[in-house]
């Protein structure tokens, strides 16, 4: 089975439809606080961030941190990372950028911190993805990798109302302990693996989606938002993203 369920192209139309990329990114972005207690415990001075186009979390490690940062995607749009530099008052070189496939490309360094945000699930071979992480990070250095919990009510929902999208992702990889066990198998310590979030669910273009579609997703949103915030937890029902923290010995 090939091991894509995207291509370059799917990646070209994706990005060229989205419209506002280049924002502000705020200190408290999605994920800061489990970033900032890897950087602060674990003295981190270089990072990579691998198939991060346009480079949100690049630009949030460079801003707030003042690491040394690359973004590596086989897909990267300067003009568009550059305007996001601009949003964020950097510049053009506080971020090194390679432009390569990562199947055929041999890590040049190793990093503190190797980090991707919704990268492995378009991917069939979840070990092997995970693998070519590791090998970007450097010893006593860190893996840290999100991804979406489409076996949560937000898969459902993906599944109901954006079939396309939904199968291009590798669901069966949106498993805690397989992602650990991947890791373990490598010889990392495994510091979490766990389902992170109590609560969201969201629709690609949601513009363009039926006016009764994006009502009844409010409706939804505001109920399980409501529901979570008098009962917080995290849990493979409800939440919607799942990370996976490593340390490479």
């Amino acid at each position: 089975m090939d091991n894509l369920l995207t291509d370059r192209q799917f990646w070209v139309n994706y990005w060229e439809s989205k419209t506002g990329l280049s924002v502000n990114i705020p200190a408290n972005y999605l994920f800061h606080q489990q970033l900032a207690e890897i950087i602060n415990g674990q003295h981190v001075k270089t990072a990579i961030e691998l198939g991060g186009f346009p480079g949100y979390y690049a630009v949030f490690l460079k801003k707030y941190f003042k690491l040394d940062v690359t973004l590596l995607d086989y897909f990267v749009h300067q003009p568009v990372t550059n305007s996001l530099l601009s949003a964020n008052h950097l510049k053009e070189s506080d971020i090194h950028i390679v432009e390569t496939d990562l199947f055929n490309y041999t890590p040049e360094t190793q990093f503190d911190l190797v980090l991707s945000c919704g990268l492995i699930e378009h991917f069939n071979d979840t070990a092997d993805i995970i693998n070519r992480h590791i090998a970007f990070v450097k010893p006593g250095g860190t893996l840290f990798i999100t991804l979406p919990n489409f076996k949560a009510l937000n898969g459902w929902f993906q599944r109901s109302f954006d079939r396309e999208n939904y199968d291009k992702h590798n669901i069966s990889c949106m498993d805690p302990e397989l992602l650990a066990s991947i890791c373990k198998e490598a010889g990392l310590d495994v510091i979490q693996s766990r389902y992170f979030g109590h609560f969201s669910i969201w629709l690609e273009n949601e513009k363009q989606k039926p006016a009764g579609v994006r009502a009844f997703k409010k409706t939804v949103w505001l109920a399980g938002k409501l529901f979570t915030r008098i009962f917080p937890f995290n849990s493979r029902q409800l939440s919607p993203y799942i990370i996976l923290e490593a340390r490479k010995a």
